[in-house]
């Protein structure tokens, strides 16, 4: 996949796919019963690192600049 096509999707992943995935998270943390705050806050920290890790590769190198144009 050329770069920019991938920093296309990066923008496309963070602007859309993590506001629904936060809001997923969200929603089923509220549906489960109300765990206590020590649980809740690594629960809430795991769901926050997790969405990233099967885009890792999308968005490495995204911060540099174009690797095709010279």
């Amino acid at each position: 996949m050329d770069f920019k096509r991938r920093k296309r999707l990066a923008l496309l992943i963070l602007l859309v796919g993590m506001p629904a995935y936060v809001v997923f998270a969200v929603t089923v943390m509220s549906t489960l019963d109300r765990f206590p705050k020590w649980v809740e806050l690594p629960t809430y920290i795991f769901l926050g690192v997790a969405w990233a890790l099967p885009f890792r590769w999308v968005f490495l190198g995204i911060g540099k600049g174009d690797p095709d144009q010279e």
